[in-house]
């Protein structure tokens, strides 16, 4: 009987096959390979549909599994890594996506099974390759709107269960979720996994593969691969590990990372090193297989092998290196509670409490509910951001209001919290007594978060069935202390329903307890009714209980609810907190819903106030509430907290230009209208604001960008704030138009033919337009007709062209030659991940007789977008970039092969400003 990889992997690393696109490269083939005579029919251009050739082409798909298992791979990946639906819209093939992943498990299969037959002490198995869509449900595709998605998480969780179905019906090993670039994508992914199994009644392993997007080691919708790990802690995980993005060598200190907190198996395939300045890549197999060496040896991985770049001749190493190799341990499971926004919370004994901001909950905030009714909601994240800013280190988020719909304005508000690097980076409550609402708000949030509440007072059944659905979802839960009976507010009540509630989620649903957390019922004493006298005791001693008798469980509450008899008297109110929470945490209460800008510290309440107050809290006497109102009232008034509006902060001192740059860089738009008045003053048009202290911001960002400092989501929100600043000065630049001062223009943007990425050109889209520039996009797979005909008919005065991939590099070149036959001048703006400088000077620039300028992020757009568009500066600007160039066709190589006269190029090019 063939042994398993759960079996295997015990004993030994387990090697993975190499790249398939690279593979397929090596073929050339042409649009004919890939339309057949089945597919005349499709519109647009297929070549570059690399899963359709499991059927125009199986020979092919065939022939590469082989040759990696001859080099010693132990596991092969189906070709079905953009064989879903999404995907598949792109080229018009998405009625084809059953029969291309049957086709795909099908010619795995049969080579896999060949070799297992040949070998049997070697087993082969056929992974499952499940791609990351080419979509993000975390990031908006319009800057003028956050809030929106291009796709949602149900039509992700469809597309995915009917990609997985299939392969798990066609027999594939083990499910391998990969290049995961958005957690949500990857939530999403993982939830059609588990949904899939249990349709097809198969358990196979899961395993996940994630890809870090920058040198700070974040993924590219912003999050920490520690916060990755809590996301995705709800999944039945086997094996995690990273792939692409980097060589081996600069991916290995995130692998180490990785695997030190995972309790899972780790893979790794890196690329074959970091591709040349061409695209190409030219560590040899020799020289990886040295850097995978290091991960061997120390220990770092269960599972080995190659992405972008790599071919069976690379994967042909890895096994005369298993000789010395050292087997990866994976790390014990956490023993605390994990959640995360963008950044990983780990809930501590020793963190004493964690404080979760109450401020954005309509039922408890009268501001707050009225800006969401009236959809102010750049104010409503001011109160979010200023509630992290004053220590929150969760959220509270609750739209229960009979006139809102709740389900929406949740949605609403978490899609918008995404795009808010400074709030999202913690994690979030989603608080609702609407079932519908909970799950909305989960389908919305990356990270781990918070469900406020489930209980039992609808049964043992509906609790069951709500406690599964959520894990499914990722989240952890707060359970109330409610049963079929009501609240519970005594402490026999409180303790007795916990407990059963703790013994259905641990012993039936095999719940992480990790994952629990209690609400005993915070509720209102000093109302005059006796029975509520020991409400504070009950909860406090339930706490201990707990904590004692349920291992592993966390304890919560909503601590305003304990003074509401109060209300109207803040400084008694807060003291009342500051002297519950005291006792409180002491007997471990362990997180609480607060106003994280609370003022009233326990240690500073008046020896008498404070006595006062514990009667009360304490239930020590009798009269301790009519004691507490007279106390209240000779204090009220005289000593009410500092009002937010009177707290200063320090930046606002700082002289104008640094305001602006720093509000800017912190995404912060609530002063931008008066330091925009006061900066009128020092500079002679508005226009130079922009291309002063603004784009010397905007600059700043970028450099923290490449250096890792910043990640994506806070660049996006700074480029929403650029777009705030410049729309305040808008009506004043229309005014210097009149006078003939330079402004924006119309930009073109296309990711070109053979290509389906568009991330990079949609950053660059929200940049530019953030900058007042028209964006006219025209999508992805873009032929070069389609760019040379749109350019004519809008007028365009640039045109931007993006790709990912290598062979969008000729595909660039061939546009360029497509302008310069069209007789076009326009200039040509070239960014993507596999571009570069000397690629743009030795391949682009000498066949278009116009300014052709290489960016190496987005920020420097709309910098280049201003010399181009000002033509006292554009000619000079012109001059060095042409000298540039030339230095560098002179040192290279490359030099010889370029078919245009280097001279005569660099002559026309002037000559268009002579």
């Amino acid at each position: 009987m063939k042994r398993t990889i759960q079996e295997l992997i015990c004993e030994r690393i387990l090697i993975l096959d190499g790249a398939m696109g690279t593979m397929i490269q090596q073929y050339n083939l042409q649009e004919e390979d890939f339309r057949g005579e089945r597919f005349a029919h499709v519109p647009g251009q297929l070549k570059g549909n690399n899963d359709l050739l499991n059927l125009t082409r199986p020979d092919v798909i065939q022939d590469i599994h082989r040759k990696y298992l001859e080099a010693g791979a132990d596991l092969i990946e189906t070709n079905t890594f953009n064989a879903t639906s999404i995907s598949m819209a792109d080229y018009h093939m998405e009625a084809y996506v059953r029969e291309i992943n049957l086709a795909a498990v099908k010619i795995a299969r049969e080579v896999a099974d060949e070799y297992t037959i040949k070998t049997p002490d070697k087993p082969r198995f056929v992974i499952a390759s499940i791609g990351p869509t080419n979509k993000t449900t975390s990031m908006s595709p319009d800057v003028n709107n956050p809030a929106l998605r291009s796709m949602t998480y149900d039509e992700l969780v469809v597309s995915y269960i009917e990609q997985i179905e299939t392969l798990l019906t066609g027999g594939v090993d083990a499910i391998l979720i990969e290049t995961i670039f958005d957690t949500l994508n990857a939530k999403a992914a993982i939830y059609a996994a588990e949904e899939a199994m249990q349709r097809t009644n198969k358990q196979v392993p899961l395993m996940l593969s994630i890809t870090v997007s920058d040198i700070g080691g974040r993924t590219l919708s912003g999050q920490t691969l520690d916060a990755f790990l809590a996301s995705v802690q709800h999944a039945n995980i086997f094996s995690i590990g990273l792939n692409c993005s980097f060589g081996a060598r600069q991916l290995k200190p995130f692998l180490e990372q990785l695997a030190l907190k995972a309790p899972y198996y780790i893979s790794a395939y890196p690329n074959a090193g970091l591709p040349n300045s061409l695209g190409l890549y030219d560590q040899s197999p020799k020289e990886m297989a040295m850097q995978v060496k290091e991960y061997l040896d120390e220990g770092l991985v269960n599972i080995i092998g190659g992405c972008c770049g790599t071919t069976d001749k690379y994967i042909a190493e890895y096994p005369s290196l298993l000789n010395t190799a050292k087997l990866h341990v994976p790390a014990t499971k956490p023993t605390n509670l994990w959640l995360s926004g963008l950044e990983l919370l780990e809930v501590k004994s020793e963190m004493n409490f964690v404080n979760i901001g109450e401020r954005c909950n309509v039922a408890g905030s009268r501001k707050f509910l009225r800006l969401i009714q009236e959809k102010k909601y750049d104010e409503a994240l001011s109160i979010a951001r200023k509630q992290v800013e004053d220590g929150a280190l969760i959220l509270d988020f609750n739209m229960d209001d009979g006139l809102l719909d709740a389900k929406e304005e949740m949605t609403t508000f978490l899609n918008l919290i995404a795009s808010e690097p400074e709030i999202a980076r913690v994690p979030l409550m989603i608080d609702s007594s609407k079932w519908e609402v909970l799950l909305a708000g989960l389908k919305c949030v990356q990270g781990k978060h918070i469900v406020n509440s489930i209980s039992l007072k609808e049964g043992e059944a509906k609790f069951v069935e709500q406690a599964r659905t959520l894990r499914s979802y990722g989240a952890a839960v707060v359970v109330m202390a409610f049963d079929e009976n009501g609240q519970a507010d005594t402490f026999e009540r409180k303790i007795g329903i916990c407990e059963r509630a703790y013994r259905l989620l641990v012993d039936k649903l095999n719940y992480n307890p990790c994952d629990i957390i209690f609400d005993p019922n915070v509720l209102a004493i000093a109302t005059g009714i006796e029975e509520h006298n020991n409400y504070a005791v009950d909860f406090i001693k339930a706490t201990g209980w707990i904590k004692k008798n349920l291992p592993g469980a966390s304890v919560s509450g909503g601590i305003s609810n304990l003074s509401f008899s109060f209300r109207g008297n803040n400084y008694i109110r807060e003291a009342m907190h500051a002297v519950f929470l005291y006792h409180a945490i002491r007997e471990g209460l362990d997180m609480g819903i607060v106003n994280p800008a609370t003022s009233v510290l326990y240690n500073d309440i008046p020896q008498d106030v404070l006595i006062c107050i514990e009667d009360v809290v304490l239930n020590r006497r009798p009269d301790a509430a009519g004691r507490l109102v007279e106390l209240a009232e000779q204090l009220k008034g005289a000593t009410e907290t500092v009002s937010a509006e009177a707290k200063h902060t320090a930046w606002r001192d700082l002289p104008v230009n640094d305001r602006l740059q720093y509000a800017l860089m912190k995404g912060i738009g609530d002063y931008l209208e008066q330091d925009i008045q006061e900066i009128l003053t020092q500079y002679p048009k508005a226009v130079d604001i922009i291309e002063g202290p603004l784009m010397e911001g905007m600059s700043k960002v970028g450099v923290l960008f490449g250096e890792g400092k910043m990640f994506l989501p806070q660049v996006v929100k700074t480029a929403r704030t650029m777009k705030k600043a410049v729309s305040i000065l808008q009506p004043i630049i229309e005014e210097e138009k009149q006078e003939g001062v330079a402004s924006a223009g119309k930009v073109l943007l296309a990711t070109v033919k053979g290509d389906v990425h568009d991330i990079g050109k949609n950053i660059v889209s929200v940049v530019m337009a953030c900058n007042s520039y028209e964006i006219i996009d025209l999508g992805v797979m873009v032929p070069a007709e389609t760019i040379v005909q749109k350019a004519i008919e809008a007028k365009v005065d640039m045109i931007g062209l993006s790709g990912l991939i290598t062979p969008s590099l000729e595909e660039m070149v061939h546009v360029a030659v497509e302008l310069q036959k069209a007789g076009l001048h326009i200039p040509l703006l070239i960014g993507g991940a596999t571009t570069s400088k000397l690629h743009t000077a030795l391949k682009i620039a000498p066949v278009y007789n116009a300014p052709v300028v290489h960016l190496k992020d987005a920020s420097q757009n709309a910098t280049v977008a201003n010399k181009l568009m000002n033509l006292n500066n554009r000619k000079e600007f012109v001059e060095e970039l042409n000298y540039e160039y030339e230095q560098l066709r002179e040192k290279s190589n490359e030099s010889k092969v370029i078919s245009v006269s280097l001279e005569d190029a660099r002559k026309n090019k002037l000559n268009l400003f002579d």
